[in-house]
């Protein structure tokens, strides 16, 4: 398995509508390296599946080291 592609050092924090989301784990996707467009095939790691059931704001995390995937753990200060 690869090792995910630190996208930022630093969480994209967001308002975020109820509703599915696919989060990019592997930090290779075009769309910013936040939600999943499939850039992960042949990596050996998934996307991961988030259902909000309600708005809310959220910190995703973008370096890709979270200990609690897909949000922001503080990960990126030891990067």
């Amino acid at each position: 398995m690869e090792k995910p592609i630190v996208a930022a050092k630093g969480p994209k924090i967001m308002t975020m509508g109820k509703g599915k989301y696919f989060w990019c784990a592997c930090g290779r996707s075009k769309k910013g390296a936040l939600f999943c467009d499939g850039s992960h095939k042949g990596t050996g790691i998934q996307p991961v599946r988030v259902l909000l059931e309600e708005p809310q704001e959220v910190a995703w995390c973008m370096c890709k080291q979270t200990k609690k995937p897909p949000f922001c753990d503080g990960s990126h200060n030891n990067i």
